[in-house]
């Protein structure tokens, strides 16, 4: 059973669940009308028995006392009288669905037209001779089904009452049958309505799992589920549209990315080639002067590739962390930065303004991000201007004293391998802006590029206060 219910669908198991809800219930309901309509017909008959035997125990006892007060002796003519009475005709005491018969310990004393099967069991003689209590029972008579009142009258005395229930039976068997056809009508109805609903309620489920089917096996990322509604399922659907959404975003990135990282590693590559050949190819011809100019022009292409695979790496993990995250002294690790900037670049001024600011981050990327700030204010700075950093509340400001950006540059500067035409001649792969930006965002930070008001262009990173 449990392995059938597995290999159901979703859909499927939830009409399942929600149909047996429902038959549940539709049974409950109607097993409770059931019984509660069978009782009430029930309580009817014996409401008429306690009625009927109520009335003839009071001509029986009005027999016997006017019987006592004469000359026989009550023995004698109990029997006689009390028959001769039932049999006038009353009736209260009889009639064509309803009996009543007298009970002493010797026997009964049954009216004209009374059933021959009706009999007084051990348990009513024994009533009668005490006098005392009252029970119904069920019997079998004349081929039918009758409910039968015992009532002890006096010592010596109990009365019968009698009345079939046939057709009280036969109505309770419709009723059971007329339950019965409802309540399968209902759970079949139940079942369908399930379906439909369960179909409606469930398509986006559906669609979900047919777009990332469609997904798996053809890499399409641009299909999107439609997203009705505010409720569960819908908000799901529109998560994973935005998760597709995000894979798309990353997938063109990636593609761009290795898009333009072959168009900037083909110059270099093709240029150390180049010289390597000539090398190989002049075999000594050539003088050491040249020689030697030529392995430093090979020797500093090699330092930009590997400037640019580094930079290249750091972009393809795009915003992923290599540590986990942790609270960072950001003044600390400025400082730390701007020492080695320093000592690479000992003719120049950098001016440091520092307050202690705590973020939550990865120290190694940090640093990267600062490090880039700062080797892009030293490329553009002319010679005798200083590079000014500030830090305080999460954020670091660079500056420099140089050209600034053009209005044509400044909306395109932190965009990946982007080198605005006056920087064509300086070294770099144009990727150390684009670095920041993925650094920043990755920490939920952003960005920004200005000019400066009295000239020069100036950089600043935003960071989220640590705790």
């Amino acid at each position: 059973m449990r392995r059938l219910i597995d290999g159901m669908s979703f859909r499927r198991r939830l009409a399942l669940t929600g149909t047996a809800a429902v038959a549940v219930a539709i049974l409950l309901a109607l097993g409770t009308a059931f019984v509660v309509v069978r009782a009430e017909l029930r309580g009817q008959v014996d409401d008429r028995l306690e009625t009927l035997a109520d009335r003839a125990g009071e001509d029986v006892l009005f027999t016997r006392r006017v019987i006592g007060s004469g000359e026989l002796p009550p023995e004698a003519a109990v029997i006689p009288l009390i028959r001769e009475r039932l049999a006038q005709g009353d009736n209260t005491l009889q009639g064509r669905s309803r009996y009543v018969q007298i009970v002493t310990p010797e026997g009964v004393i049954a009216p004209p037209g009374a059933p021959a099967g009706l009999r007084a069991g051990a348990r009513a003689r024994g009533l009668a001779k005490t006098g005392e209590g009252t029970f119904f029972t069920d019997i079998r008579l004349d081929g039918g089904h009758a409910r039968v009142l015992t009532r002890a009258l006096e010592p010596g005395v109990a009365i019968q009452a009698v009345q079939p229930v046939d057709d009280q039976d036969e109505a309770i068997r419709r009723l059971g049958l007329i339950l019965a056809t409802v309540g399968l009508g209902g759970v079949g109805l139940a079942g369908g309505l399930g379906l439909v609903v369960t179909r409606t309620a469930t398509r986006p489920v559906r669609e979900l799992s047919e777009t990332a089917e469609h997904v798996a096996r053809t890499r399409d990322l641009s299909r999107r589920i439609e997203a009705r509604g505010g409720d569960e399922l819908s908000r799901l659907a529109g998560s994973f549209n935005t998760m597709l959404e995000a894979l798309e975003r990353s997938m063109r990135s990636q593609r761009q990315l290795v898009s333009d990282a072959s168009h900037e590693l083909r110059t270099p590559l093709t240029s150390v080639r180049t010289n390597l050949e000539v090398l190989a190819r002049a075999n000594g011809t050539l003088g050491e002067p040249e020689r030697a100019r030529m392995l430093r022009d090979v020797t500093g292409q090699l330092d930009e590739l590997s400037v640019l695979v580094g930079d290249l790496v750091d972009l393809a993990r795009d915003g992923a962390p290599d540590e986990p995250p942790e609270v960072v002294r950001l003044d600390l690790l400025v400082g730390d930065a701007v020492e080695r900037a320093r000592r690479l670049h000992p003719g120049r001024e950098i001016r440091l303004e520092l307050a202690e600011t705590l973020v939550q981050g990865s120290p190694g990327r940090l640093d990267r991000a600062v490090s880039n700030l700062l080797d892009n204010a030293e490329k553009w700075s002319p010679p005798g201007t200083p590079v000014e950093v500030v830090v305080r509340d999460g954020e670091v400001l660079v500056r420099d004293h140089g050209p600034g950006f053009s209005g044509e540059d400044l909306p395109r500067v932190f965009d990946r391998f982007y080198r605005a035409r006056s920087a064509r001649g300086l070294p770099g792969s144009g990727l150390g802006l684009a670095i920041v930006r993925q650094v920043a965002e990755a920490h939920g930070g952003t960005v920004t590029a200005a000019n400066a008001e009295d000239g020069g262009a100036q950089l600043q990173l935003t960071l989220g206060r640590g705790s």
